[in-house]
């Protein structure tokens, strides 16, 4: 198995090889030593480090690499739901499937510019149709931008061959590294109505000027901007945020009561992860047979102050 702390390359590459408990993964690296991995089971992205070997994704250390349950961190896909409703599992079943690499994937736009990438495809299975009854073909793109940027790109079409329309809600569960959770300030999000799933979805209005961290939040923030900024004070690191197709935002760090609760979480990682993730959950997508929904989600790491 290869070093998980590889030399920087001049050469960019895309590599098929064993990651942890022999489950499959892809290591992208691109000409400036930035790198992504990409395991084929959850279609999950666990690493994206910047040209100094720094990791900008958060994964714990009790993360459990062992289908059935779904990798602790970095960006799992949920999809057909987000959260939990009705006869499906929490956040769906597309974050514990084994995905394959999709080797005729339909044409990209002529604009992108990524030499370093790795399509996926997911599709239905018996076993998904017993619980969600619809034929669907699931494309991800994940690919290293020449200056390091991380971009999915989800690609799902309705194949049923009943004519039947189907619906879903969605989310790139998105986990940032940070130095500590009480240094954090998240900035895009302010004025805007949310969801507050610690008081039973109630609607509130966000009333900072940026969003802080003094203990647990679970908010869906409604009709976000296209671009949201973490800022890591510690770090002197900025994240920033882009998505398309995906109106919603949100925003969660269990805090002390809940990592103690989590088996595959450590007692202490709430002060060094926060998630914020590009999503689409108050309104959900419906696709007719034969119709395709993108979704997009681009991840810088700039310095700051």
């Amino acid at each position: 198995m290869e070093s998980e702390n590889a030399v920087a390359s001049s050469t960019p590459s895309v590599d098929v090889c064993k990651g942890i408990n022999g489950l499959n993964k892809v290591v992208l690296r691109e000409s400036r030593g930035n790198s992504a991995e990409v395991y084929l089971y959850g279609g999950h992205v666990t690493s994206w480090k910047n040209e100094r070997g720094e990791e900008l994704l958060f994964v714990s250390s009790k993360a459990i690499f062992n289908p059935p349950k779904a990798i602790r961190g970095g960006i799992p896909i949920c999809f057909p739901q987000f959260s939990n409703h009705g006869s499906l599992e929490q956040h769906g079943f597309a974050r514990n499937r084994f995905w394959s690499i999709d080797t005729d994937p339909p044409p990209f736009p002529t604009n992108f510019s990524s030499k370093v990438f790795v399509d996926l495809i997911l599709k239905s299975c018996e076993e998904d149709m017993k619980i969600w009854p619809h034929s669907y073909e699931f494309r991800l793109r994940v690919a290293l931008e020449p200056g390091g940027d991380l971009m999915l790109t989800s690609r799902i079409r309705n194949t049923n061959p009943n004519g039947k329309p189907f619906t879903f809600t969605f989310a790139y569960h998105t986990y940032l590294s940070v130095s500590d959770i009480g240094e954090v300030r998240v900035e895009g999000l302010e004025t805007l109505d949310y969801l507050d799933n610690l008081q039973k979805k109630e609607r509130f209005t966000e009333q900072g000027d940026a969003i802080t961290f003094e203990s647990e939040v679970d908010r869906v923030y409604l009709s976000t901007p296209t671009k949201i900024a973490v800022l890591d004070h510690e770090r002197k690191r900025t994240f920033v945020i882009r998505k398309d197709g995906l109106p919603d935002t949100v925003v969660w760090n269990p805090w002390d009561k809940k990592a103690k609760a989590m088996a595959d979480f450590g007692d202490e990682e709430y002060k060094h992860m926060l998630c914020v993730e590009a999503a689409a959950v108050e309104n959900s997508i419906t696709l007719k047979p034969g119709e395709e929904w993108k979704g997009t989600l681009e991840l810088s790491a700039v310095p700051s102050c």
